[in-house]
């Protein structure tokens, strides 16, 4: 006979899903600027992770991959997050003057 229980999502099943949800988000943040677009400051992992965090999806600083280094400048930015060994997501960040 068949158990109707559903069996439990694996990891990776669940970074799956996450990155479902947050390829389809847009973040726009909002920073103090300089009148060339220069941040005052700069954004780095943890302030995008917090952001996306309160935007509904759960994610951590060490998920957040960025190889140039911290936001400096307003305008638009992929983020790549790594949720998994074999998942990843994109996020697109803008970011403008206050």
């Amino acid at each position: 006979m068949l158990s109707s229980k559903l069996k439990p999502l694996s990891v990776r099943q669940k970074a799956e899903a996450r990155a479902e949800q947050l390829n389809d988000i847009e973040l726009s943040l909002v920073s103090k600027a300089g009148d060339e677009g220069k941040l005052f400051g700069s954004i780095g992992p943890r302030d995008l992770a917090d952001a996306i965090s309160s935007a509904g999806i759960d994610v951590a600083k060490s998920e957040v991959r960025m190889p140039n280094g911290p936001i400096r400048q307003t305008g638009e930015y992929d983020i790549d997050l790594h949720l998994h060994a074999e998942v990843n997501a994109v996020v697109r960040v803008v970011v403008v003057a206050e």
